[in-house]
């Protein structure tokens, strides 16, 4: 039985929730949300709270089970406050800037590298090595900061890239005479 699963997701005040068959819209005062359930899993709204349940006791149904109740969730979630993730920059001449809504990245390549955020998500850089990514689908502003990261991740000798702020950066040593 999945933890996760069993406990009902609770509409929260302010958002018009929708089950039609598998899927499920959320609209808020940030946007719209939905999200298409898989066939294994049935969908109910009841009592202003969507029921998750699978529909048979299948190894496959109950894996999806607890992630379609999660994903649910995160809609309604994106919908209130909206998702952000932070990234900072480390190392010598390296910066971040805004050009227009690109994101201008130096990086110690020879060029600067120019990133397009897509639509629906909002890149902001509060400091020169700050860069804050935020908008109301949580995968997208994953996707978009891991992007962001690929370009010159962080090295474990001395620490210089682009990386999440809550990430740790195992340290290496260097080399010895």
């Amino acid at each position: 039985m999945s933890r996760i699963g069993k406990k009902p997701v609770q509409v929260p005040a302010g958002i018009t929730a929708t089950v039609d068959g598998q899927k499920v819209t959320a609209k808020g005062p940030k946007g719209e949300l939905f999200f298409v359930a898989n066939d294994e899993i049935s969908l109910k709204l009841e009592n202003n709270a969507v029921v998750v349940t699978p529909v048979n006791q299948s190894k496959d149904a109950r894996s999806k089970w607890g992630m379609s109740r999660t994903m649910i969730e995160g809609i309604f979630k994106g919908v209130t406050d909206g998702f952000e993730r932070k990234l900072e920059i480390n190392g010598v001449g390296y910066r971040a800037s805004l050009q227009g809504k690109n994101l201008q990245l130096a990086l110690g390549f020879s060029h600067d590298v120019i990133y397009e955020p897509p639509v629906g998500i909002t890149i902001v850089v509060p400091k020169p090595t700050e860069i804050v990514v935020s908008g109301i689908n949580k995968q997208q502003v994953g996707q978009v900061a891991a992007e962001i990261r690929e370009y010159r991740g962080p090295e474990p000798y001395k620490g210089k890239g682009v990386k999440y702020a809550d990430e740790r950066i195992v340290r290496k040593e260097g080399k010895k005479k």
